[in-house]
């Protein structure tokens, strides 16, 4: 009985010591999350005016108005039906 408890007490005490020393995720402070001027936001990588089309390739971002939707490769506004 007392090895079966000596052996737990160590198991134990090594799980504590592995648990104190890892800092697989240390925690950031939340309160300073400025953003860094060396961070240049851009839309999906391929800069401002232009987005990501469903093939992976850059494509410029058309406004179509109200009442009209862009064509297959958003180049040209179409009238909704």
């Amino acid at each position: 009985m007392k090895r079966i408890l000596a052996a737990s007490a160590f198991a134990l005490g090594l799980g504590l010591i592995g648990m104190t020393a890892s800092q697989a995720m240390p925690l950031a402070p939340v309160a300073d999350q400025a953003a860094s001027a060396d961070v240049i936001l851009v839309a999906g990588g391929c800069g401002p005016g232009w987005h990501r089309g469903p093939y992976g390739g850059c494509r410029p971002m058309y406004n179509c108005p109200p009442g009209w939707h862009s064509g297959p490769f958003g180049r040209r506004c179409f009238r909704n039906w």
